[in-house]
């Protein structure tokens, strides 16, 4: 990791416009930074933190406004001039180049070479990026692929290539939505580390715990304005989240005590790709919240992939209100009422290039169709439902989903599914990447469904959500379920024990 020392940076935005059609992004904003401080920038989704971004790293330019670096004004700045001024952005969405090995990625564009043919220097090259990597405690190497590489790993992989860079400023877009416990405090360690050695650090992140501990700080958006600043002995929780919202948002975990009915989902001596000699036994019955909490690589994905029928299983039954599924795959899990939320919303949920309209009403095209053909004045009733009910922020139900923020994103996945009444949703870390007023409404939702008699399958690993939306907790370790966990007995000491056995 080479940071300049000594030469710190001196970052000034003021006035900071950015239109687009329709919508205005970001109006008049300011915000400053300086060598060795930890900034929090915070706001809901579509407040305007990822513009602001894109005009700091050089990726769009902004309509009005000026950036002073260094105490000189700056115009039409390039992602290249970027780099070469020592800022490095890590972004929430990770766009690794899967075909390549971890050393490419991290050095990417600035390859050592030897000789006079210019040959890659491949020893040198991992020599370099070798302690990055130590540094950030990875379980890779310099020379694994990245295709085997897990979201979590893809994560720190691109944090990895910011570090590889004569760094001064260091922007982290959500750098823990996809880490473990252990790797996220050997993050904010990091970030400590830098702030000591005088690297700026400017972090986006809706887990505001995290600011808490490192930031020294605060910067608040809301709807594409500032709404104010927290210096470090007034950073608390409750007060981020008025600034953001412009309210009292309440407790998040409005717990609601559930009934349960007769099982929904059961599963027995049901064996995964990932954990083949590992059997797995579990029931979700109607009208409760099921969380599976466990480490990284436990194999909860896994068994979510196993029950809605994108991977094969290995042995082991599932059945649904008591009749079993003979035949395993997507079309025989919809049609027995199962839907799946992935954690990967962009890879696995949406079409990013699709209308709003679209992505909600594609599960329900049968139900939609008319004569054998698409109803779309039904399509639009039905999207413009599911806006109304889930409150996606979007003027136009023709806009792309790419062009919505991560939380907007999120909710188009859950309506899509929700339109169909599922009686088995599974959620896979439902809250990653969105802000606390869209977290609150996702509990909600849970709360609302449950009651409504669905059952509710949540992985997370966020330990504060899981102990507060779950009506039972099923650890998961190596693959195998360790222990359940009434509501009275969770607790993060029980929930770890059993994770980790």
């Amino acid at each position: 990791m080479n940071a300049q020392s000594g030469n710190p940076i001196s970052l000034d935005l003021a006035g900071i416009t950015k239109v687009y059609p329709g919508a205005i992004a970001l109006n008049n904003v300011s915000l400053s930074i300086r060598g060795g401080e930890v900034v929090g920038l915070i706001g809901e989704n579509g407040a305007g933190k990822s513009t602001l971004m894109k005009i700091l790293s050089g990726a769009i330019a902004p309509d009005e406004g000026r950036m002073v670096i260094d105490g000189q004004e700056v115009e039409d700045v390039t992602p290249a001039q970027v780099n070469e001024l020592g800022i490095a952005l890590v972004h929430q969405e990770l766009n690794p180049f899967s075909n390549r090995d971890v050393t490419a990625n991290v050095l990417l564009g600035r390859e050592i070479r030897r000789g006079r043919l210019g040959m890659l220097d491949h020893s040198a090259m991992e020599a370099k990026v070798e302690p990055i990597l130590k540094l950030l405690g990875t379980r890779f190497g310099p020379r694994d692929a990245v295709s085997e590489l897990s979201l979590a790993d893809q994560q720190l992989l691109e944090i990895a290539r910011a570090l590889s860079i004569n760094l001064r400023l260091l922007i982290l877009d959500e750098p823990t939505s996809s880490l473990t416990m252990s790797e996220t405090r050997r993050l904010l360690d990091v970030i400590r580390m830098l702030s000591a050695e005088g690297v700026a650090v400017l972090l986006i992140t809706h887990r505001l715990g995290e600011i808490e501990e490192v930031a020294s700080r605060v910067v608040v958006l809301r709807d594409g304005r500032n709404a104010g600043e927290l210096e470090r002995e007034a950073i608390e929780k409750d007060t981020m989240v008025r600034m953001m919202v412009g309210r009292d948002v309440g407790q998040f975990y409005r717990k609601t005590d559930h009934r349960p009915g007769e099982p929904v989902l059961e599963i027995k001596s049901l064996r995964t790709m990932a954990y083949p000699h590992q059997k797995v036994d579990l029931c979700v019955r109607s009208g409760e919240i099921l969380c599976l909490a466990g480490l990284v690589g436990a194999g909860r994905s896994e068994l979510a992939r196993a029950i809605f029928g994108i991977d094969e299983v290995e042995g082991g039954s599932i059945f649904m209100e008591g009749a079993e599924l003979s035949r395993h795959t997507v079309m025989d899990a919809v049609a027995a009422g199962i839907c799946l939320i992935p954690e990967d919303r962009k890879a696995e949920g949406l079409f990013l290039d699709f209308s709003i309209t679209e992505n909600i009403a594609m599960p329900s095209h049968a139900a939609l169709a008319r004569k054998g053909f698409v109803d779309h004045e039904a399509e639009t009733v039905l999207a413009d439902k599911s806006r109304e009910k889930l409150r996606i922020k979007a003027a136009h139900l023709d806009r792309a989903v790419a062009e919505l923020s991560g939380g907007n994103q999120q909710k188009v996945v859950i309506a899509k599914w929700l339109a169909m009444n599922p009686r088995l949703i599974i959620l896979d870390e439902p809250t990653r990447g969105i802000d606390v007023g869209a977290k609150a409404e996702v509990y909600h939702l849970m709360q609302e469904l449950a009651a409504q008699g669905a059952a509710i399958l949540v992985i997370s690993s966020d330990m504060e959500e899981v102990i507060g939306v779950s009506d039972r907790v099923a650890v998961m370790c190596r693959g195998r379920i360790s222990g359940i966990l009434v509501r009275d007995a969770l607790s993060e000491e029980n929930i770890l024990r059993l994770a980790v056995e």
